[in-house]
């Protein structure tokens, strides 16, 4: 059969429609399992085994599937209580919510809006099914929150003794660490959990985006991150991590590490002396032309001619970061002028940061095109800093972020504690 499910954001409505799989082995089960009364059904779980399995480069064979059916059980029982929990406290998800999670996705992953629910669309994947893992996303983090209550907020002396804290380990090495939690609630099941670990790693060795897998699968408040956890000393991790990070090479993938509560999957995206990372700062303005129809550099249409003209003029006639403010407020600012800080280095491609190095401040660049519409930059102001030195914002979102993420974990342990879980079989 054949639904279709709409939501909108603030400047975008999506339908998608999506289509029910066939029911095999796992889907004739009927009922899976039960959660205080609530029901996990055959077809819960083998959509979740196909989303996990297209999401990581998985072939979608019997196989495959069957070797994922008890982690994804696992997983679904744990947001049935977290979304149990969700609606306990009346905490609604907006559509519009989830809409702007699905783009953030579709963004990191490089994708144009709308791919990620045309790939499941395509490959009988209900959409549904990301739709609700997101909306258990949103909403337990909105748990951990309240939970959290007066702990969110950060006082002067927290940021205070974190800077102490980072001044006497200058010199020292500090990591850019991504992860992907894998809890294990019953030792029992330990076994499984390790497997499905391991399987997990094959494939981000074959290449599976960690930030898609970490997404489907992390059990940490950083999944929708892509599990991103940022800089951190060897202090903020548990100490089998912390163990291993001098060994890891950059761009390496952990076996599975047995942490508190679970198994851990890192990667290493970078490593740097604390305190101590030079780098050019950069102030930018943007003007932004669009296309009304995607670009095909071999027959241009009469809007996009006019357009690059338009540009042309732009380029050669703007001068200084307030006219080039001007010059984007009056073609309809598309897209902000001024893009915030941009520190040089991170820009990609080399091609464009290297643009960038050589622009003159007050200057506007030549007509950069794209597949959508023509850029116009400006470098506004360079500096050098020193990117070692944490923001007070920083410091402070990481203490939340750590303080969440205890709470988060304590918390379902109490939930599965109280909880009425019966599992069917065939």
């Amino acid at each position: 059969s054949t639904s279709t499910i709409t939501f909108a954001d603030a400047t975008a409505k999506y339908v998608v429609d999506y289509v029910s799989v066939s029911r095999n082995t796992v889907t004739g089960l009927g009922i899976v399992a039960v959660v205080n009364g609530s029901v996990i059904s055959g077809e819960d779980v083998d959509n979740r085994r196909r989303l996990f399995a297209l999401s990581s480069g998985l072939p979608v064979t019997k196989d495959v599937l069957d070797r994922l059916t008890g982690q994804v059980i696992r997983q679904l029982i744990d947001e049935k209580l977290r979304m149990q929990e969700v609606q306990r406290r009346k905490i609604v998800v907006a559509d519009k919510e989830i809409a702007a999670a699905i783009n953030e996705i579709e963004t990191r992953n490089n994708l144009p809006s709308g791919a990620l629910r045309q790939k499941l669309a395509r490959d009988g994947v209900s959409l549904r099914t990301l739709i609700d893992q997101i909306r258990v996303q949103l909403g337990w983090t909105r748990v951990i929150r309240q939970e959290l209550g007066e702990k969110v907020e950060v006082s002067d002396a927290d940021i205070a003794d974190q800077r102490a804290l980072l001044n006497a380990q200058k010199g020292q090495t500090e990591y850019r660490l991504a992860e992907i939690f894998i809890p294990v609630d019953d030792p029992t099941h330990e076994d499984d959990t390790r497997r499905f670990a391991d399987a997990v790693i094959t494939q981000l060795h074959q290449g599976a985006p960690f930030m898609v897998v970490a997404a489907q699968f992390s059990q940490s408040q950083t999944a929708l991150q892509g599990g991103d956890l940022g800089w951190v000393e060897p202090n903020q991790v548990d100490p089998e991590i912390a163990q291993i990070l001098p060994q890891m090479p950059l761009g390496a993938i952990s076996n599975p590490i047995r942490v508190a509560g679970g198994l851990s999957i890192i990667t290493l995206h970078g490593k740097r002396e604390i305190g101590n990372e030079p780098g050019t700062s950069m102030t930018m303005r943007q003007v932004f032309l669009p296309f009304t129809s995607p670009l095909n550099p071999k027959t241009p249409t009469d809007q996009q001619r006019q357009q690059a003209d338009k540009a042309k003029a732009i380029s050669a006639n703007t001068h200084g970061c307030p006219a080039m403010e001007a010059a984007n407020a009056a073609n309809g600012a598309v897209h902000p002028a001024d893009p915030g800080e941009v520190r040089l280095e991170s820009v990609a491609p080399i091609q464009f940061q290297q643009m960038l190095a050589a622009l003159q401040i007050d200057k506007a660049s030549g007509p950069i095109i794209g597949p959508d519409g023509i850029t116009i930059v400006m470098v506004c102001s360079r500096e050098q800093r020193n990117f070692g030195e944490p923001s007070r914002e920083s410091i402070s979102t990481r203490l939340i972020n750590e303080r969440g993420e205890l709470i988060s974990r304590q918390l379902l342990r109490d939930l599965r504690r109280r909880a009425t879980i019966e599992m069917r079989g065939s």
